[in-house]
């Protein structure tokens, strides 16, 4: 469970550890889903009237295809952050870290921001591994498993550097 009663978190702070399903309807199309729960933990509490302080983490796994190669890839996500929750933006209406609130709201859901932290940490590419070497661009020979028998690629863009280099040999 991922929202709070705000009334009770005024008495009393709270220890956050919970899981977001990737089939939770706070994800969006587009977005890279984790492969499986997201975890988070931390601790919510009130940090002056009409405000709330969240020290979170999060950890979970994502998948998806190797950027070079194309075979199933799959990475830890981790992150730690810090926000504020406020009824009133106040001074900290640009600071991205600042949850505006609605003042009449008795709870306080952490999936939306766990969502953008998760969107924030999660790598944009997945590699099956550091040195993967990915498809040849003429046959999609998988280079991993040797060599394919095209000659090399060259880029005709690069002949007017050439040119002078042959000349002088």
């Amino acid at each position: 469970m991922l929202s709070y009663d705000i009334r009770a978190l005024r008495e009393q702070a709270v220890t956050v550890d919970a899981d977001l399903p990737a089939t939770d309807p706070v994800w969006r199309e587009g977005d890279p889903l984790p492969a499986g729960s997201v975890h988070v933990t931390g601790r919510l509490s009130a940090a002056g009237p009409g405000r709330f302080y969240w020290h979170a983490r999060i950890t979970g796994d994502i998948a998806g295809p190797c950027r070079r190669c194309l075979v199933d890839a799959k990475a830890s996500v981790e992150d730690e952050g810090h926000f504020i929750f406020a009824e009133e933006a106040g001074d900290e209406v640009d600071d991205p870290d600042v949850y505006v609130i609605d003042p009449g709201v008795h709870e306080l859901d952490l999936r939306p921001v766990v969502r953008e932290q998760w969107l924030l940490a999660a790598p944009g590419f997945l590699e099956c591994r550091p040195d993967c070497r990915g498809l040849c661009p003429r046959c999609g020979a998988d280079l991993n498993a040797g060599p394919c028998a095209c000659p090399p690629a060259t880029d005709a863009r690069w002949g007017a550097l050439r040119a002078p280099r042959q000349a002088a040999e």
